[in-house]
């Protein structure tokens, strides 16, 4: 009985905490299962950023560059100051002290500087196109760096990598040991360049665009369309004439008059559904062009006008 009614008082306190923050109970379930929170950022204006984590073969890759540079770096400092120490006459027992602190700045304080100073770059991330960054997507101070750089130094300069290789599979955003107590992960920041393709109206659709009218079409469903025309060569031939006949039937409710398409894939003397697709697509890009240089032209013609004075004000400058 008293299990029954500690189950019943928690599930009331968890409701009026919901109703508290101004969301009904169904309104904070929808929030937490509208993004994965392994992939997906939600921002304070409940926007959900997708994420891209680098990968375990990413950031290996980067690892070995960053700490055979490191590893490098360290050896040829342990050797200066070796040197120095034997020609000065330091004693034999300060020996080992110069070449512990030598291994902390060459393999810990070193990366960490580095890291916080670019916050999240180094030199393998610079080479692999990522950057160290916290969990909810900010820039990383110098007490993230160091945590990871001195838990490095264990997983990864002790063990050669492995720990780190091993957390990193077991974790969704192949972190390893360091960034799970730092709170952190790699993200991967490097876009490729995208070529855009610009679509013309075809020769068979000429006559058509001349006293076709696309205005109606929602911004949504123009950006969809160019999306496909941009992505259709990567698509099987199936999935593009499906998505093809689609769009072009979603497009026909917006666009009058409708040329002769053949929607159905039924007849070969019509135009098909991709060609009628380019044409709106280039139709919509030189509408909103015209739009844009009729308002550079208003905008042009009203400048004198408003930056002129009042009419009798005093030009004092």
């Amino acid at each position: 009985m008293s299990t029954a009614q500690n189950t019943a008082s928690a599930q009331n306190l968890a409701t009026a905490q919901t109703r508290s923050s101004g969301q009904t109970p169904s309104s904070a379930q929808a929030t937490r299962g509208a993004y994965d929170s392994e992939s997906e950022l939600l921002t304070g204006e409940a926007v959900a950023l997708e994420l891209r984590p680098a990968s375990v073969i990413a950031r290996m890759a980067g690892g070995i560059i960053d700490y055979l540079t490191y590893i490098i770096a360290t050896g040829l400092l342990l050797w200066l100051m070796l040197s120095a120490a034997g020609a000065i006459g330091l004693p034999e027992a300060l020996f080992a002290a110069v070449s512990i602190a030598c291994v902390f700045l060459g393999v810990v304080l070193a990366p960490a500087v580095v890291e916080a100073a670019t916050q999240g770059k180094s030199l393998g991330r610079l080479a692999l196109g990522d950057r160290i960054v916290r969990d909810d997507g900010g820039a990383i101070a110098f007490r993230h760096a160091f945590i990871r750089a001195f838990v490095g130094f264990f997983e990864i300069v002790m063990t050669f990598g492995g720990a780190a290789v091993v957390v990193a599979l077991l974790n969704p955003r192949a972190k390893r040991l360091g960034d799970l107590l730092a709170g952190t992960y790699s993200q991967y920041e490097r876009v490729a360049a995208e070529n855009a393709v610009v679509y013309g109206v075809p020769a068979q659709l000429t006559e058509w665009a001349a006293t076709a009218d696309v205005a109606r079409m929602p911004d949504a469903l123009s950006r969809r369309i160019a999306q496909f025309l941009r992505q259709a060569s990567g698509h099987t031939g199936p999935t593009r004439e499906r998505l093809a006949r689609s769009l072009t039937a979603e497009a026909a409710l917006y666009v009058s008059p409708m040329p002769n398409i053949d929607v159905a894939h039924s007849s070969p003397e019509q135009l098909s559904p991709e060609l009628f697709l380019a044409a709106v697509a280039a139709l919509r890009r030189e509408r909103e062009a015209t739009g844009l240089r009729l308002e550079q032209a208003r905008l042009a013609e009203l400048q004198p006008t408003l930056a002129a004075l009042p009419h009798g004000f005093p030009d004092r400058g």
